[in-house]
């Protein structure tokens, strides 16, 4: 029976204009299992339509948004398992009130992010950016020695975001010897580490790493007057969220040296134009929201979104779920009763 099976749709925007996997040489082999079906979706729609949706078991997603109107009248799909962690662009209340689970992947992503945000520091903090277009150049006078460097040990550096990725990144500059400030929520910090009020943390930062999800209340959230609060030798890292920096304020203090230099692997809009004045600043070092993307990045992401939807196909709660609250709805516990009955077992 066609309904015995497992059925997984697939964002197109994994492919490549030529139907290739953009993930290449890593592939969803991983899903080709007994009881389980996967195949593209047929269209590349944005947001996501039910129309889409409405045959699924499972969803393997990348960018695609997802929107309440996505989700109206979908029944069957139970799990939408993320590559990545952001979800800024998936509406998690719609999918937890329609049973559908949000799993993502935090093991894949915090080493490459934290890893990437490290680089963009220390690109930053050698002028990297100004020395490679001083090689380029065949400048051997003043363009080897200006602008100066920067040392970073007895340096702040300032975590805006103390989370897995926030975590990370102060234990892999550890060694640098730099004090560290951060700000988060939760009042508790590993030692070594200094909660601060956001203020505070802008004030006195001599390299700030913007580590923080996308939401509401982060949306524009660095903006004129906060920058501003900034040291002009400072340096601004952001691995999160373009939107989370008001872009048109970062250029201007960039511009008129009230900032010293910014480093970003993500930026508003994306993508970014091609005449957008950020890209004419010489002291911007930065990647198209690509810098985190290694091996160990794809195997991770990959291998944690497809187990989340095979241990669902089994009629298992998955790991990483975004939404927890969703295992107190009935559809979706209704959802893996079915499941766990094809396979012979309880949930």
């Amino acid at each position: 029976m066609p309904d015995d099976l497992f059925r997984i749709g697939v964002t197109r925007d994994v492919r490549r204009p030529d139907g290739t996997l953009a993930f290449a040489p890593f592939d969803l082999s991983a899903l080709d299992v007994e009881g389980v079906e996967w195949s593209f979706l047929s269209d590349d729609a944005r947001p996501l339509t039910p129309d889409l949706l409405a045959g699924l078991d499972g969803l393997y997603h990348f960018s695609a948004p997802v929107t309440a109107a996505s989700v109206a009248g979908v029944e069957r799909l139970a799990l939408i398992a993320r590559h990545g962690v952001g979800l800024d662009f998936l509406d998690l209340d719609a999918c937890t009130g329609r049973g559908i689970a949000v799993s993502i992947t935090p093991a894949g992503v915090t080493r490459p992010l934290a890893s990437a945000a490290v680089a963009l520091v220390l690109a930053l903090s050698h002028r990297l950016r100004e020395r490679d277009r001083a090689l380029h150049e065949g400048d051997w006078g003043a363009g080897r020695f200006s602008p100066l460097g920067v040392g970073l040990e007895g340096r702040t550096l300032g975590l805006l975001g103390y989370g897995r990725i926030g975590r990370e990144v102060a234990r892999l500059l550890e060694p640098w010897g730099m004090r560290v400030l951060a700000t988060r929520r939760s009042r508790t910090a590993e030692p070594g580490v200094e909660l601060a009020p956001l203020e505070t943390l802008l004030a006195e930062a001599d390299v700030l790493v913007v580590a923080c999800p996308l939401t509401e209340e982060t949306r524009g959230l660095l903006d004129a007057r906060r920058l501003g609060l900034m040291k002009s030798t400072a340096f601004l890292v952001n691995v999160a969220r373009g939107a989370v920096v008001d872009q048109a304020a970062l250029v201007t203090a960039l511009r008129e040296d009230r900032l010293a230099g910014a480093g970003l692997d993500v930026v508003d809009p994306e993508p970014l134009p091609a005449d957008d004045p950020l890209l004419a600043l010489p002291n911007v070092v930065g990647a198209p929201h690509s810098l985190g993307y290694t091996d160990e990045l794809l195997r991770g992401c990959i291998g944690g979104a497809c187990e989340a939807l095979l241990t669902v196909a089994a009629g298992r709660v998955p790991p990483d779920l975004a939404n927890p609250e969703v295992l107190g709805n009935p559809l979706f516990a209704a959802k893996l009763a079915r499941f766990a009955a094809r396979q012979g077992g309880p949930p």
